[in-house]
């Protein structure tokens, strides 16, 4: 972390100037046995392509919310910061019926859920290394792993994330990007996290702060 880091779009920007070649995320599946390991600079490019689905695609505006209807998983993660660099609310486990946009993992019961939404809904198969549907989408939903490979590389925003609006909304509470910054930075040294390349392993959801 860098003492300018405001947003967690900000932290990832400063990982990539550092290292973009040092591993960022490994994601482990033990019913399947799928490895994926991202490198900070892979990572950043998913969160890119992502931001521009949400800002060109989806025209999601700073402010907005999207509902996450996922597990825990690394394109999980590659969503939350999709949408802090866009400057949209992330709700994570979220009513859909709140949101302008529902992100919905395969699960029959996140589907069904996920039609609440009268926006734009997304559907990610999470296939091991990002496949799509088979043979289609479920009906009424875009499928991610199509829609995202045709987006920029590079992601700006059309308006400046502001750090102290709300970024994210986890177990009903919402945070401002600065205070999920603040807050990182206070439990790192309690979690072990010390310093570049220092890792951690987790298995909790995503439903809390600490997961």
């Amino acid at each position: 972390m860098n003492a300018t880091d405001r947003t967690p779009a900000d932290l990832l920007s400063s990982a990539l100037a550092a290292d973009p070649g040092r591993p960022l995320v490994t994601f482990y599946d033990d019913a399947t046995g799928e490895r994926v390991e991202l490198s900070v600079a892979t990572f950043a490019n998913w969160v890119a392509k992502t931001a521009n689905l949400l800002q060109d695609e989806l025209s999601v505006e700073p402010g907005d919310r999207v509902a996450l209807l996922l597990p825990a998983h690394w394109q999980t993660a590659v969503w939350l910061l999709a949408c802090a660099s866009v400057g949209v609310v992330a709700d994570v486990a979220g009513d859909p019926g709140a949101a302008d946009v529902v992100v919905s993992g395969p699960e029959p019961e996140s589907l069904e859920a996920g039609r609440a939404c009268s926006g734009a809904r997304i559907a990610l198969a999470l296939r091991p290394l990002g496949g799509r549907f088979a043979p289609a989408p479920p009906e009424g939903f875009a499928d991610y792993a199509v829609e995202v490979p045709g987006q920029g590389d590079r992601f700006v925003p059309y308006v400046p994330v502001d750090p102290e609006a709300p970024a994210l909304i986890v177990a009903g509470r919402e945070f401002s990007g600065a205070e999920v910054v603040e807050r990182a930075r206070a439990e790192a040294s309690g979690l072990g996290l010390t310093g570049p390349g220092v890792r951690i392993l987790s298995g909790l959801p995503y439903d809390t702060w600490e997961g």
